[in-house]
């Protein structure tokens, strides 16, 4: 455990200064509560034994004093204590949140989203609070232990023998109840995944869930989730409560044990009343800090299943990154080139491309058809490095693309995605993720290229119309043609639409195409599309089949010698006489 906390040293260090500011004040609440038991004896077996009221209230109001300086320090040490925790915890979630940013396809597929939210919220909570109450507790309880002990042994050494009977049988209660629990604290959080995950899912398909009727089958799959996830809890803390029950029973035995053999000892005249109060309250302090540091260590169990889980993403290899000689070039012309490539999905044993072969021309606009799960969107995620070939070579300006830092690459890519997102914010906000120093002007602008001005213009707040979670407050077809001009207002060397335009009618579509050929005359574009009305002028069509190309060329050339395209060519014809 020790080892795996050694990972935040770093974040830690950072925040020393509160730490060691916290430990300080620690000490003087240490030392006010320490000295309470030990004058409390001297009013009892000075004061009250020989009726001297002045020594009474001389040492009761130096009682009074420490007492007041204890709940200084403790005030000092809790807020100290807090801000290191909070702060902490705010850096460890920033570091993570930037590690999930680098993240590749791959990377985040191999975690949930869900599992990703949880680690960035529930986990880091759990680690911010261990934090909190470690410095708060873990130099209070040694403190406490130390200096009690060595009070309690000044007091009577033959009374201190208690103590070498209930420590060891305290240690060993909290050595089973942590061993027994901690596994459990791993699979709540697996548990605590799967409920997120379906929470996340309902929200986000939240109008299919009501158009299908299928809100009882989701309160069931809930309901069983969180079943599952209160049914390991119950397990955990079934375990976790016995600390208590324990250490109060031995508490108590021990203090029976003392009154017992402490008692003898007043009778025969070697032991004080005094000395004996002080003794039992610096037992309870004793053993009470032994309560105290278990808690500690049973929470740093349980945190210790979220550190792993933070762990995990803070060491995950990201699947390509810059290399160390990475060029500084930046794209120029846009020219594309597949040269013999093959790609598969990590942990797939099937390739989903196989022999990619083609090039595109600076300005050219290159198509791609082929049926649904023909790896369409796969071959066109290449050329960004979303995931990277398998084999073979992806050219951007003659050059590999992972030769290319990430970012001079995909800086001059625009991409629109199949399926789109929009981001909680105005319209103009999200336009202006393409270029946040782009000008209202050139925000309206590429918006009428992307044939959006019209229906934005008819919002009451216009371009200042905010927007809900993913853009649900707009229409499909308005959503890609927001996200088009996202794209647009890049002002990309390469642009790829990825089916960008099935929601909007072909009349629109026709004259976005028109804009397009118009204001992208230098612009490298890739087109997938299920209409062949919405490629025949695309300077080359690529025909894909089971993630190989079979056919290429001009809408004339394919319909002359390319089976696949006729296919799909007359077979949308005939939809559209049927339709008609």
């Amino acid at each position: 455990m020790t080892v795996r906390y050694k990972r935040f040293i770093p974040f830690l260090k950072t925040y020393k200064k509160y730490i060691m500011l916290a430990f300080f004040f620690m000490i003087f609440d240490v030392l006010g509560e320490i000295v309470q038991p030990i004058l409390m004896s001297k009013i009892v077996d000075v004061g009250i034994a020989n009726k001297d009221l002045n020594y009474i209230i001389k040492v009761g109001g130096f009682m009074l004093l420490m007492g007041l300086i204890a709940v200084l320090g403790g005030t000092a040490n809790v807020y100290y204590a807090s801000r290191t925790g909070v702060s902490f915890a705010t850096d460890l979630r920033k570091q993570l949140f930037h590690k999930i940013q680098q993240f590749s396809f791959a990377n985040i597929d191999n975690f949930s989203t869900a599992s990703l939210v949880t680690r960035l919220t529930n986990d880091m909570t759990i680690i911010q609070l261990l934090v909190v109450i470690a410095v708060r507790l873990l130099i209070r309880s040694p403190l406490m232990l130390i200096f009690g002990l060595i009070m309690a042994f000044s007091i009577n050494r033959e009374l201190a023998v208690v103590f070498s009977v209930a420590i060891p049988i305290l240690g060993f209660a909290i050595y089973m109840v942590l061993s027994k629990a901690f596994p459990l604290f791993k699979v709540m959080q697996k548990k605590l995944d799967k409920v997120n995950a379906n929470v996340q899912e309902n929200l986000i398909n939240v109008r299919v869930v009501k158009s299908f009727v299928r809100q009882d089958f989701e309160k069931k799959k809930f309901a069983d989730s969180s079943e599952e996830l209160k049914e390991t809890a119950e397990r955990a803390v079934h375990i976790v409560v016995l600390n208590m029950p324990i250490l109060t029973l031995i508490m108590n035995l021990s203090i029976i044990a003392l009154v017992w053999i402490g008692g003898a000892r007043i009778m025969n005249g070697s032991l004080d009343v005094g000395q004996l109060m002080s003794f039992i309250s610096y037992t309870t302090q004793i053993l009470f800090s032994l309560m105290l540091l278990s808690f500690v260590i049973i929470l740093a169990g349980r945190a210790s299943a979220s550190a792993d889980r933070v762990i995990e993403v803070l060491d995950t290899d990201i699947d390509f990154a810059d290399k160390p000689d990475a060029s500084d070039k930046t794209v120029e012309s846009g020219t594309v080139e597949f040269k013999n490539v093959c790609f598969k999905y990590n942990n797939s044993e099937n390739y989903v491309l196989k022999d990619i072969n083609f090039k595109a021309g600076e300005g050219q606009v290159i198509a791609i058809v082929g049926a649904t799960g023909s790896a369409k969107t796969s071959l066109v995620q290449l050329i960004p490095r979303l995931y990277d070939v398998s084999e073979g070579q992806v050219l951007v300006d003659g050059m590999d693309v992972r030769d290319y830092k990430l970012r001079n690459l995909r800086q001059e890519i625009g991409f629109v995605l199949q399926n789109n997102v929009l981001f909680s914010g105005t319209i103009k906000d999200n336009i202006k993720w393409g270029d946040q120093k782009a000008s209202d002007e050139e925000v309206k602008k590429f918006a009428q290229y992307a044939q959006a001005n019209d229906f934005i213009s008819g919002f009451p707040e216009k371009y200042d119309t905010e927007l809900g979670q993913g853009g649900v407050n707009v229409s499909g077809g308005q959503k890609q043609r927001i996200s088009i001009a996202r794209a647009l207002i890049k002002k990309p060397k390469i642009l790829v639409l990825d089916d960008s335009t099935s929601a909007v009618d072909t009349e629109t579509e026709a004259r976005i195409r028109a804009a397009f050929k118009r204001e992208l005359t230098g612009t490298t574009t890739f087109i997938i599309a299920q209409r062949i009305s919405s490629v025949e002028s695309a300077d080359k069509i690529l025909v894909l089949n089971e993630g190989e190309i079979v056919g290429a060329g001009t809408h004339e050339e394919l319909m002359r010698t390319n089976n696949e395209y006729q296919e799909i060519y007359y077979s949308q014809q005939q939809v559209k006489e049927v339709s008609a």
